[in-house]
């Protein structure tokens, strides 16, 4: 069952492929980048429940060459479960662009542009070498550039060069990265990469190695002091495509640093962990106030999250199991929350006068529109943490870690900058939806779908009143990362 763990990634590129041969039939393409989908979903899926009820990774090795010669693709229960993340919301991301009105969506290589940025996300989260994360990296950003770049928004352009340009600065350093591995270690399997920095530390290249691999991750998941490029990004790319790359394409940063620091440079870990922790606080606070100076519904949304990365890093900072438990909590209910919030955003800005989710132009617009005024109270409401979303949870297992880790000036730090997203998510609902205009603008009567979002907040609803399975695998994960041993058994092991 080995070929399960590489199967997440090959369906929607082996979809991408068939999507471009059917680029001139709609009607079938669209069906079927959604059945790749729902397949690749399934089988993630399906790792996951095997690898959380076994115990033990499904390894792949290409070729039938045993690691760390070959390539190994590796389903442990952290990228199972990513994997899952990612695929879930890729598919409602995929439904808001099927019922989408932007012009952009129905561009002929749409779809397939969609499938190749789930087969680099996914296979990012899944490759057990470091050299093919960058080629998994590559292919995210390159289908994420085209993306934006064809959005209906006349800044796409600019923004797609934006983020292709921090994009190739951050290959830079991984290329960097992985050449100072391979200098010092001779691979870069990452589970033999493990055992061999474990075994000899003193390497000269290793903290080159460390910084470059870490700068890297950082600027993959935008934290401060990288995150310049993202509110332009967020704001202009289509929505479909904003709902992705806000919620769950920055998690493989996230990701990646969760593995360096709990397998590839543990005896680093605690030197990287207090960079992080201070650089996610500074994020909690720093995306907090850029949320509340925002005058676009998008881009307050970008800065959003900012903060919520911030939050991540500081769980991943504490480096305890809980607070790691927490931080996987926090991206998998994250993911859900961001892309509903700017799904909705999305939609009022597609039946706005003018399409745009400016507050200028939809203060007011919102009483025409009371199910999406429903759906985006809920959806602030999880942002903010307030019970009964899944937001409460990922916030209350943070904050419980933290107070366990006697955390006291971190805590004190998040604490009121947390309070602000209240602030600036109920003035956004506010502006939308009980402010009165001074004209008779109203939303126009077609408009994007509401489906997708509708069932992400479902989601927010369902993962909040029944959080125990969500935090029940996120702390198998916490133990299953801090015992790094059991990894590098898994994938060492002679086929």
């Amino acid at each position: 069952m080995g070929h399960f763990a590489i199967l997440p990634f090959i369906i929607p590129l082996c979809g991408a492929a068939v999507a471009v041969l059917l680029r001139n039939r709609r009607a079938l393409q669209a069906p079927w980048a959604l059945g790749t989908l729902l397949s690749s979903l399934g089988v993630c899926c399906y790792n996951l429940w095997t690898v959380w009820q076994t115990g033990a990774p499904i390894v792949f090795q290409m070729g039938a060459w045993a690691a760390p010669f070959g390539i190994s693709a590796v389903a442990d229960l952290l990228s199972a479960t990513m994997a899952v993340m990612c695929q879930l919301v890729l598919l409602f991301g995929l439904v808001y662009a099927l019922g989408s009105r932007d012009e952009s969506a129905r561009y002929p290589l749409f779809l397939p542009l969609f499938l190749t940025l789930a087969t680099g996300l996914t296979g990012g989260m899944l490759t057990g070498d470091t050299f093919n994360l960058f080629v998994f990296m590559e292919l995210l950003v390159i289908s994420a550039c085209v993306l934006t770049a064809i959005s209906d928004d006349a800044n796409g352009v600019e923004a797609a060069l934006k983020y292709f340009y921090i994009s190739l600065f951050a290959t830079v350093l991984l290329l960097i990265a992985n050449g100072a591995l391979y200098v010092g270690y001779g691979t870069l399997n990452m589970a033999d990469l493990s055992q061999r920095i474990a075994t000899d530390p003193q390497q000269p290249l290793l903290w080159l190695a460390v910084a470059t691999l870490v700068g890297t991750f950082m600027i993959k998941c935008a934290a401060v002091p990288f995150h310049f490029w993202q509110p332009d990004l967020y704001t202009a790319a289509p929505t479909a495509v904003s709902a992705v790359l806000a919620s769950v394409v920055g998690k493989i940063g996230v990701y990646g640093l969760l593995r360096c620091t709990t397998l590839l440079f543990v005896n680093q870990a605690d030197t990287i962990r207090a960079g992080l922790l201070i650089l996610g606080v500074v994020g909690v606070t720093v995306g907090a106030l850029g949320a509340l100076g925002t005058h676009n519904a998008k881009r307050m949304l970008a800065y959003s999250s900012l903060a919520q990365i911030g939050f991540m890093l500081t769980g991943i900072g504490w480096g305890t199991a809980a607070s790691i438990a927490a931080a996987v909590v926090f991206m998998f209910n994250h993911s859900l929350i961001k892309s509903a919030l700017l799904m909705l955003a999305g939609y009022l800005a597609s039946r706005a006068p003018v399409k745009t989710a400016a507050f200028d132009a939809l203060h007011g617009l919102g009483k025409s529109a009371p199910a999406a005024g429903v759906l985006f109270f809920v959806g602030a409401m999880a942002l903010a943490g307030i019970p009964p979303t899944n937001g409460f949870v990922s916030k209350l297992m943070t904050f419980s870690s933290g107070v366990a880790a006697q955390q006291w000036l971190s805590l004190a730090l998040i604490g009121p900058a947390s309070m602000l997203t209240l602030v600036y998510m109920f003035r956004a609902f506010n502006r939308i939806w009980f402010e009165t205009r001074s004209d008779d603008a109203k939303l126009k009567p077609g408009g994007d779908s509401l489906l997708a979002p509708a069932a992400l907040i479902a989601l927010c609803l369902v993962f909040g009143i029944w959080a125990q399975p969500l935090a029940q695998v996120a702390g198998d994960i916490a133990a299953w990362v801090l015992a790094p041993a059991r990894y590098v058994a898994a994938v060492l092991v002679q086929q």
